[in-house]
């Protein structure tokens, strides 16, 4: 009897990690939704961007992350403190769902940006309260699989996105795709976790602090804890440079394909969602990898992992045939999706079960802070570049404008060396621990 409840509750477990996987691809959706939009005219005029404005349509993606890295680092605490897992999931919900439903009311690029940030304050701590679960209910040398298969949801929410959202505005007014995410947040993942995603009784939901005091005494732990976490500056920046890719390229791959490729709308909705997908296999792949190299070995995913990422990018901006550089990019996002799981299995691997939500919100917070600026920076580049090598012709504007776009897209490659550079330290720096642990043991 006893037998089956434990076999039971190991299998409940994955139905919670199967709901984190599909709340972050729901968030994903909603979050590369104006990159998809900023290739419509209309949105354009609703909002007041002009068409070659680059850095403030950028700007729009980096609006969003610095909401939601302020978030993961702030909020984080107070919901793993106060609220737990679940019930942070349901207010996370209904709160971005609320926002990205309201979105189209907002009548000016400023009050637009202001929407951004707030969908990002709401999803702020989705990824930490996805690591704290997993923390919960995996050991360290199982857990790769269930922070493969939450991180899968990133490519699949974008690999759905991108078409989805494209299909919409071909169809519809621009307006209707903030519509139709705003409602499958709340009707879809709501029930979901309310069905779903439960806590260990050490780790119950629920147990609030009785004074205000009690409860940032409690904050204040949880925060203290999660910086003596092992390696918290080089995992931190690490994760900035892999989310620097990340959304530096979904941001701009619209746009890309169709103004730098040629791409037609229809097109460009199949063909970028195509390095999603392949994210989505390599995270599964990166996942199983994790579990079967052995602690010890997991830095070297980050480093074979970028030279693919850093390699493909190059060879996408010097290919000549469309096709052939959509393929590269393709390439680049299954090597980015190896590296992916690995990110939150180490921060796991370095933490206290109590302190691993707060931990993971400082790396994803800290580290989303500085990706977030990767759209916008590419987008001046990108303008920059266009401007110095335009001309009056039409020919020779379209071809200035490709060459600024392969320009911001060569930052891309900036971010895997130092992906590379941490991943080393990361190895290096583990194995003099594990030979000073060695050594100690023999003297002892």
């Amino acid at each position: 009897m006893q037998s089956n409840s434990i076999r039971s509750s190991k299998n409940f477990r994955w139905y919670g990690v199967i709901t984190l996987f599909v709340i972050v691809a729901i968030s994903y959706v909603d979050r590369i939704n104006i990159a998809v939009l900023i290739t419509d005219a209309a949105f354009l005029n609703h909002v007041g961007i002009a068409a070659t404005d680059r850095v403030s349509q950028g700007f729009l993606a980096t609006a969003f992350m610095l909401g939601y890295g302020v978030s993961a680092f702030v909020l984080t605490p107070f919901c793993s403190a106060l609220f737990g897992v679940r019930r942070s999931l349901v207010y996370g919900l209904i709160l971005w769902g609320v926002v990205t439903w309201a979105s189209p009311m907002f009548h000016s690029y400023g009050m637009l940006l202001a929407s951004r940030i707030l969908l990002g304050v709401s999803e702020g701590p989705l990824f930490s309260l996805a690591s704290a679960y997993i923390k919960a209910h995996f050991r360290s040398d199982e857990n790769g699989k269930p922070n493969a298969f939450v991180n899968m949801g990133t490519g699949l929410g974008l690999a759905i996105g991108y078409p989805l959202v494209g299909y919409l505005l071909t169809q519809f007014a621009w307006d209707t795709s903030f519509h139709v995410l705003g409602v499958l947040n709340i009707v879809l993942g709501i029930p979901l976790v309310l069905a779903f995603v439960r806590m260990p009784p050490v780790h119950a939901d629920g147990v609030k602090p009785s004074s205000f005091g009690e409860a940032m005494a409690r904050v204040g732990g949880i925060v203290k804890g999660a910086l003596h976490t092992r390696h918290l500056f080089l995992i931190t920046l690490l994760t900035s440079a892999a989310l620097a890719y990340l959304w530096g390229s979904s941001n701009w791959l619209p746009t890309y394909l169709r103004e730098a490729r040629g791409f037609s709308m229809r097109e460009m909705g199949w063909l970028a969602s195509l390095p999603q997908y392949a994210t989505v296999l390599a995270v599964f792949v990166g996942g199983v990898l994790i579990d079967k190299v052995g602690r010890e070995r997991v830095p070297f995913i980050f480093m074979g992992a970028s030279v693919g990422v850093a390699l493909s990018v190059l060879m996408a901006i010097n290919a000549r045939d469309p096709y052939a550089a959509a393929s590269c990019l393709v390439a680049a996002n299954f090597f980015w999706g190896l590296q992916s799981p690995a990110i939150p299995s180490t921060v796991q691997y370095c933490s206290r079960p109590e302190h691993t939500a707060s931990a993971f919100g400082v790396t994803n917070g800290a580290g989303s802070l500085v990706a977030g600026f990767m759209p916008a920076l590419m987008g001046g580049v990108i303008s920059a570049v266009s401007h110095v090598s335009g001309t009056a012709s039409t020919a020779a504007a379209s071809a200035a404008s490709a060459s600024g776009f392969f320009a911001g897209f060569a930052l891309l490659i900036g971010t895997q060396v130092v992906v590379f550079a941490c991943g080393l330290l990361l190895w290096l720096r583990d194995r003099t621990h594990g030979a000073a642990a060695v050594s100690g043991s023999q003297l002892s």
